[in-house]
């Protein structure tokens, strides 16, 4: 069993924010910046600024890994938006700052539709070698209800050239409970995305956030939306669909074909420290938790400020109740659960003891597994699948509010 721990002092991972879309889709509220159907890196004076206030904030931070990166992860936002020269800019700044080890996990979100052939060749020459490709559905209509700017013919034109260049690591997105999506729509999707080969899938259900456009136009659970056992049905559903294609379910939201998880996007579920760069990014070091602005002003601003402060973050560090926290709702995303001593460490034998008596109802009914003879002996505490995994905010809502009463 891996030591889930958020003890661990050196960073190994760095997050890159690339903020920049051609539209923003319906039910989208992250930190972007919309350039329209036309521009792109090569062409937009706003990337190129962008970038150049990245590699900025990059040179101002105080290195405090002890080895070099072992993954790097560009988000966004559209990242395949990027020249390949500006690509290759923001990792040469990282490589000369904290050093990027030579079998690191590199990787790049990628949008059908914003890119080229000829921009993949590119992005793999630069360094980048697991691609994450924002495909939300497979057919036209949902896609246009979403907002999308591709179609389904981009989606299979990027496949085809993701596999012309022998792409070693590549994951395919989904998104379950769109507006109008039968089951039968559903599961006619998850035929067709495993048909075409992914590594990896991230399979996410909808959630209507406030000030988007979805928001304004649906109520939650609401039709044209499914209904919360309509979407539960789909989670079951992707579960036992995937998981007989050989698919290991090892987070609530991800699949995985044996050796290509997500070993960026385990540093966030295992609670380890991670550098965060760039517009709305967060970060995570010497226990503290750090977001940055998220309009293109403010954030330029900050990284003005931030230089001349000589590289140092003001916000204290995380309190030990909301590591806690962290520890319960990152941890119990993977399948692996949260190691048992790990846990304990964080607790008093108060804590401990609350805990226990939290989580009894939710074991009795399945949701929540202890392996371990007694909880004195506890080596792992995990949800189960699939119901567990449906049922995890309850689980963790139950445990956050009997420790704040606390």
């Amino acid at each position: 069993m891996t030591t889930l721990s958020s003890n661990i002092s050196s960073p190994a991972a760095a997050y890159i924010h690339i903020p920049f879309c051609r539209r923003r889709c319906f039910y989208c509220d992250f930190p972007i910046s919309v350039l329209g159907n036309q521009q792109r890196g090569e062409t937009s004076g706003t990337v190129e600024s962008y970038v150049d206030a990245l590699c900025a904030e990059i040179v101002a931070t105080p290195k405090l890994n002890e080895h070099p990166l072992s993954t790097v992860f560009f988000g966004g936002g559209t990242p395949s938006l990027l020249s390949v020269p500006q690509l290759e800019t923001i990792l040469a700044q990282l490589d000369r700052r904290f050093g990027i080890a030579p079998t690191a996990e590199i990787s790049m979100e990628m949008d059908p539709g914003t890119f080229d052939l000829e921009h993949l060749q590119g992005y793999l020459a630069a360094g980048i070698n697991r691609i994450s490709l924002g495909v939300q559905a497979l057919d036209d209509v949902t896609l246009e209800s979403c907002g999308r700017y591709h179609r389904v013919a981009d989606v299979y034109q990027a496949v085809d050239w993701l596999h012309q260049v022998a792409m070693p690591n590549w994951s395919l997105d989904l998104i379950s409970g769109l507006p109008h999506q039968t089951l039968t729509d559903w599961e006619t999707g998850l035929s067709k995305a495993v048909a075409l080969q992914p590594h990896h899938l991230s399979i996410y259900d909808l959630t209507v956030e406030p000030q988007t456009v979805f928001a304004k136009r649906y109520q939650p659970g609401d039709a044209p939306l499914p209904t919360d056992d309509q979407t539960a049905t789909m989670y079951r559903l992707a579960q036992q669909w995937l998981t007989a294609q050989g698919y290991d379910h090892y987070e609530v939201s991800n699949y995985a074909q044996p050796g290509h998880q997500c070993q960026h996007n385990l540093t966030y579920w295992r609670n380890q420290p991670y550098y965060g760069f760039g517009l709305g990014a967060a970060s995570y070091t010497q226990h503290q938790r750090v977001s940055r602005p998220r309009t293109l002003t403010t954030y330029g601003e900050w990284v003005k400020a931030f230089q001349a402060a000589g590289g140092v973050h003001s916000e204290p560090p995380t309190p030990t109740l909301e590591q806690l926290l962290d520890r319960l709702m990152l941890g119990l995303r993977l399948k692996e659960g949260i190691n048992g001593d790990e846990l304990r460490s964080h607790c008093s034998p108060k804590t401990w003891s609350m805990l226990q008596q939290t989580l009894k109802p939710h074991i009795e009914q399945g949701f929540v597994i202890v392996e371990g003879d007694t909880w004195d002996d506890l080596r792992c505490l995990r949800l189960s699948d699939p119901e567990g995994f449906l049922f995890s905010n309850v689980v963790l809502s139950d445990c956050f509010r009997a420790l704040e009463e606390q």
